[in-house]
């Protein structure tokens, strides 16, 4: 099973390259605390999805502790990773998105994947889901998404964007609404980031952290769907981002695939603001010290 880390956005909010932010005192990544979780819950394989310039860097600092302890393989996203007779404005700069990311680690991925983003820490029990539904799944076409209770994925310090999962009786995704989640006074408000009604949702509502479990076959999806995404967006080549949660919510609706909702009990951390560090250093010291993590992870 491989853990394919989608590392190549640009880390607007905080500031630079938040994937190579320190936070630990040893010199540690939130990745570093993925990777550690991944491998020990039976993942074998890791793919970072990085841009080419920034591949030094990340070798040289997450690459060389990891390396040695689990295969790795570095997949470039590129504005070049396009359909054959489209192009791009000259002055983008920004990939287009977590759809074309997964593309470009098509020849890496072995069978079954999951994805996370370089800049959250999901959690041990989060990739252990992950690993027990990928371990018993047979069906090509039943993919799955690790949900989280919405109130342990928030900061204290704004909004962050989150996909609230509607689902049936039977923990199949109908529909992934991508909304900015943020605390007013004593409640949770959703507001979907495409229009639509702003929610209150409860403490106990099931969101996306952009953890799904796909089989290889998600690239031959996501490659159909590029000309048309390409076509559609034709006039907003600046600035349209093919993202992997609207592929997956038009392949439900169009009855290709099914989508199980597997619950964890972790909490998220991550930097979504500078502000945010210092609770996600004092966190992970405290994991670490009640024996989470063993001292140092990689020492």
């Amino acid at each position: 099973m491989d853990l394919v880390i989608l590392a190549a956005g640009m880390g607007s909010r905080f500031g630079g390259l938040k994937q190579i932010e320190p936070i630990d005192k040893y010199g540690n990544f939130i990745i570093d605390y993925s990777i550690y979780d991944a491998k020990r819950a039976g993942f074998d394989r890791v793919v970072f999805i990085i841009k080419e310039e920034n591949y030094e860097i990340f070798k040289n600092t997450i690459g060389k502790r990891v390396e040695d302890k689990i295969e790795t393989h570095y997949a470039f996203q590129s504005l070049d990773l396009i359909p054959e007779g489209y192009t791009l404005p000259s002055d983008r700069v920004k990939p287009l998105g977590t759809a074309q990311a997964i593309l470009a680690a098509k020849p890496y991925v072995s069978d079954k994947f999951i994805i996370i983003n370089a800049d959250d820490f999901y959690g041990s029990d989060a990739f252990k889901v992950a690993a027990d539904f990928l371990r018993g799944s047979n069906d090509p076409n039943t993919y799955a998404n690790v949900a989280y209770r919405v109130t342990n994925t928030m900061t204290e310090n704004g909004s962050v964007k989150r996909g609230v999962l509607v689902f049936d009786e039977n923990k199949k995704l109908n529909s992934l609404i991508e909304s900015k989640i943020e605390k007013v006074n004593n409640d949770i408000i959703a507001t979907p980031l495409e229009g639509g009604d702003v929610m209150n949702i409860s403490s106990d509502t099931l969101v996306s952290m952009n953890m799904f479990c796909f089989n290889k076959n998600i690239m031959d999806y996501i490659e159909e769907g590029f000309k048309p995404f390409m076509e559609a967006n034709k006039n907003n080549l600046a600035s349209c981002e093919y993202l992997i949660p609207t592929v997956v919510s038009d392949l439900i609706h169009d009855n290709k695939i099914s989508v199980d909702i597997l619950a964890t009990k972790a909490v998220w951390y991550g930097i979504t603001y500078k502000e945010d560090k210092d609770n996600v250093v004092k966190s992970l010291e405290n994991l670490m010290n009640n024996g989470e993590y063993p001292e140092g992870i990689w020492k």
